[in-house]
């Protein structure tokens, strides 16, 4: 089978890889649940590589992303349930239908007409689900305000996800100060955990949960992306320890036999930098 540029080839390639007998044996023991995390890895490597302004590695972990959703879609189509092709029309559908100021009749000349518009539709189109699957005989459980929210994302992208939820109808302080408190309190209180007579580790992952979440809630007031705020850290944190291998390596002799007080030198050094 040759490549092409064509989707349809990578959904015949996908097709032939889960045929039983002459197909992949790996991809034919494959299920949406043992898939489901390649396909957040790639969403993750994808991000990535814009991160690092990398466009020919984007081009690469864009084509691995598509081969995700192939996947689940070729999956799906041998339970019918639904093909590649009810995807595409599905979300072009949904594209269409959530941007009338584009393909309809509404105005939607600035960002917040734009938001409102797009909230409303929103929240038809679940009323809409609701009913279709009442129609199916699917059993709903009684609808919540935050349940739009998935468990499955990032826990830091949840929490600043349901607090920004939560503030449309009012939960929320009116700017960062009080926040500011609040991280206060709940470091006080995981300070109180960690220097009892006898420490509860589960009190103290809860007090440290509070504490990340109230951090979060502050990221969200300022307007900063908690995730993106981390990960600037967290090249902050590569780059600095790299430049206490430089000197590991300048010094002739290695990480594990230099001092904490070697490194702590070179870390200083390279945060001057």
């Amino acid at each position: 089978m040759k490549p092409g540029r064509d989707v349809s080839r990578l959904v015949e390639i996908m097709a032939a890889l889960r045929t039983p007998v002459s197909g992949c044996p790996w991809d034919l023991e494959q299920t949406f649940r043992t898939i489901a995390p390649y396909t957040i890895e790639e969403a993750y490597e994808v991000a990535d590589a814009i991160a690092r302004n990398d466009m020919e590695n984007l081009e690469e972990e864009l084509g691995d992303l598509l081969l995700q959703v192939v996947y689940h879609a070729q999956m799906a189509q041998e339970e019918d349930l639904f093909d590649f092709a009810d995807v595409v029309e599905g979300v072009t559908k949904k594209m269409i239908r959530r941007h009338p100021h584009v393909f309809g009749d509404e105005n939607g000349d600035k960002a917040e007409l734009v938001k409102g518009i797009w909230d409303r539709i929103k929240s038809e189109e679940k009323a809409e689900r609701a009913q279709r699957r009442a129609a199916m005989g699917m059993e709903e459980t009684k609808p919540r305000y935050l349940d739009d929210i998935p468990t499955a994302f990032p826990a830091l992208l949840e929490a600043e996800k349901l607090q920004r939820k939560a503030s449309k109808v009012g939960f929320d302080w009116g700017d960062p100060v009080p926040v500011l408190a609040k991280i206060r309190e709940e470091t006080e209180e995981l300070a109180a955990e960690l220097t009892a007579g006898t420490p509860d580790r589960d009190r103290i992952e809860d007090e440290l949960g509070d504490t990340l979440f109230a951090l979060a809630n502050l990221a969200r007031h300022l307007d900063i992306d908690p995730e993106a705020a981390l990960r600037r850290t967290n090249l902050k944190f590569r780059t600095r320890f790299a430049a206490i291998e430089d000197h590991a390596e300048t010094t002739a002799t290695t990480l594990d036999a230099m001092s904490l007080n070697e490194m702590e030198a070179a870390w200083q050094a390279a945060k001057k930098k």
